[in-house]
């Protein structure tokens, strides 16, 4: 059985980059440490690698709790620390009592810095100020560049990571049933609306799919998918569990509780 088969199509090119890293790391006793991946590649990463008897695999992002993490592939002989992912936290001020900034805009401005998306990861806020923590091989050009966010200019310095704020990912499980796992029909159903109202979102392009802008109303969700409808929140389907006498799926989808 091909390892494609547990994939869809689009990500195929994950799944080939997936087994180029863990071959490099078997034939060249080399360890590889990745860009920062969403929870949909580290899943994908961590089914390719499996459980190899050669090659070891570890996450870290800042904090256990945080979303996007930096993967290292390593021969299993070797041990490693949080200190090997080359992490760099910021910490970014700015005057709270005449200007409103929110996530968006810190996510904008690191963008319009020409930054890949894959070189930061979690973005934090806190009371009157944000952190976020970046690849270590971006940190001096942050550094240096970074001293407007929006319309407001502002402070921004390099702290340890042992200083990051607190990571809120906690998800309410629930268990419902649904007519079919077509997008349309699930977004309906994991955000009570009717179907009518789901379709513009996804129509639109204000619906992604394990971080990835999907606007065909017929695509099926699997489990393990993260959905995000903008404004709305996010969920994430967990398991499909059957079906009822009157042939409607049964499964346990989560949404974030601060959603």
């Amino acid at each position: 059985m091909s390892v494609f088969e547990h994939f869809r199509k689009e990500e195929y090119a994950f799944v080939e980059q997936a087994l180029e890293w863990k071959d490099t790391v078997e034939t060249k006793f080399e360890r590889k440490l990745t860009d920062f991946l969403d929870p949909r590649e580290q899943d994908i990463l961590s089914s390719v690698v499996g459980k190899d008897e050669t090659v070891y695999l570890s996450f870290w992002g800042g904090s256990a709790e945080c979303e996007r993490k930096r993967a290292l592939l390593y021969p299993f002989y070797e041990e490693v620390s949080n200190e090997d992912f080359d992490l760099s936290l910021f910490q970014v001020t700015y005057p709270v009592k005449f200007v409103t900034l929110e996530h968006p805009d810190v996510l904008g401005s690191l963008t319009g810095l020409g930054l890949k998306r894959g070189k930061y990861g979690d973005i934090l806020k806190g009371n009157g100020l944000f952190q976020f923590v970046v690849a270590e091989e971006v940190a001096l050009y942050i550094e240096i560049n970074l001293q407007q966010i929006g319309k407001a200019t502002v402070q921004t310095e390099r702290i340890s990571v042992e200083n990051m704020l607190p990571v809120q990912e906690d998800w309410e499980e629930i268990h419902t049933t649904t007519p079919s796992f077509r997008l349309d029909k699930m977004i309906a159903e994991m955000y009570h609306l009717s179907r009518s109202k789901a379709l513009p979102y996804i129509e639109k392009g204000r619906v992604k799919v394990n971080w990835r802008t999907i606007d065909r109303p017929a695509f099926t969700l699997q489990p393990g998918d993260y959905v995000s409808v903008r404004g709305q929140g996010r969920r994430k389907l967990m398991e499909t569990m059957g079906q009822t006498k009157k042939e409607r799926f049964k499964i346990k989808y989560g949404k974030k509780k601060d959603s």
